[in-house]
């Protein structure tokens, strides 16, 4: 009989947030101005309680910093791009490094298949997304991209909660 083994440390760290701590994050992606008397009327908890989970969020990486949801398209970034990237063996990382620099880019996925990563950014203009997508190709070790031109976007949602 074999012994069995521990789950990894990332499903353990999972482990350590219960309902309370899920609300108070749900709330706080809602509205992060929500002072903490109001999210401790709204989870049931006292509200040194609610601060001290929420200090514990913030120390253990969970929770990231606070954030104003953005309408791009209102602020002039109206076309979304999403940009696959085809890397040469073992220089993936090389390649998000120089990507993740540029202000417009909103993610950078690796991923299995034929494609190594995904872009995800932003941009005011056709000629601006052409410039980017010209410059991928300057990237040393960049073989190929294939980029996808957003017609429509029905929802963009990071908050799962």
């Amino acid at each position: 009989m074999t012994k069995p083994t521990e789950p990894p440390e990332e499903a353990q760290q999972h482990e350590r947030y219960d309902h309370k701590d899920e609300l108070i994050m749900k709330n706080l992606m809602s509205d992060a101005r929500r002072s903490a008397r109001q999210l401790s009327l709204a989870v049931g908890l006292s509200t040194v309680t609610v601060l001290s989970r929420i200090k514990r969020l913030e120390k253990t990486g969970v929770i990231r910093g606070y954030h104003a949801s953005i309408n791009h398209e209102k602020v002039g970034y109206g076309l979304t791009a999403i940009i696959e990237v085809v890397a040469e063996k073992n220089k993936i990382s090389h390649i998000e490094g120089s990507i993740s620099k540029y202000e417009n880019v909103c993610a950078v996925y690796d991923m299995t298949g034929a494609t190594d990563m995904l872009i995800i950014a932003k941009f005011r203009s056709r000629q601006e997304l052409s410039a980017f997508v010209k410059g991928l190709g300057d990237i040393t070790h960049v073989k190929n991209t294939i980029t996808h031109v957003v017609l429509n976007t029905v929802k963009e949602d990071f908050r799962l909660m």
